[in-house]
């Protein structure tokens, strides 16, 4: 290290992020340049500066994300072939895969502090799911961010077993704009890991009831 000390260890991860890779594809010659980071600019249809050339996945803005450039790929076909197409950026998952996983969709409370959108938060913690305990898995919680006024469901995270799975209902949540009493009446099948979602949407709406 700087100081001099030195460490062991049996394995290093190097996690200095990514960037586009765009080097050979001769952009240069279609008229188009990519941005001081290295990406394509595109419009909201995914189109480059050159009409009839799309872009999609990791050498465009946001997250470098497989399902993500799936997504843009589904979205800038239906473009070509119908004129139309939408794409709900914030109804996009990330998953960490580590042990316990890791998993958001939607804002993050310090977006919206800094967005000015007044907020609720619904938490509800792996311990107290008798899914969770019964697989020895009692580490985390889910945490639902509603508007404070509409309860419309603005974004949902997580850190426990399988919540990157268990995000997808809130994913689809946040595409179909709905709120956290939405969320919270739906059934759900008892013992699952999924109740911890339907309980922390039920602690956003303010009206919780097993903790």
């Amino acid at each position: 290290l700087a100081g001099g000390e030195v460490l062991e260890a049996d394995r290093v991860l190097v996690a200095v992020g990514r960037r586009p890779y765009t080097e050979g594809l001769g952009l240069e010659n279609a008229g188009i340049a990519p941005d001081e980071r290295g990406r394509i600019p595109v419009d909201e249809h995914l189109r480059t500066r050159v009409p009839h050339i799309y872009a999609i996945g990791d050498v465009v803005r946001g997250p470098m994300l497989a399902h993500k450039a799936s997504e843009e790929g589904i979205a800038a076909v239906e473009h070509m072939v119908k004129g139309f197409a939408h794409l709900d950026y914030q109804a996009i998952p990330s998953v960490v895969y580590t042990h316990p996983e890791v998993a958001g969709v939607g804002h993050t409370e310090e977006e919206l502090k800094a967005q000015g959108i007044p907020y609720k938060v619904g938490k509800f913690p792996y311990s107290a799911s008798g899914r969770a305990r019964a697989m020895g898995e009692t580490e985390g919680f889910i945490k639902v961010l509603a508007h404070a006024k509409t309860d419309r469901i603005l974004g949902v995270h997580g850190i426990g077993a399988r919540v990157g799975d268990i995000l997808a209902e809130a994913a689809l949540a946040i595409f179909f704009k709905a709120s956290a009493e939405d969320l919270g009446r739906a059934p759900h099948a008892h013992p699952s890991l999924s109740e911890i979602l339907k309980e922390a949407a039920l602690a956003a709406w303010e009206k919780p009831i097993h903790l």
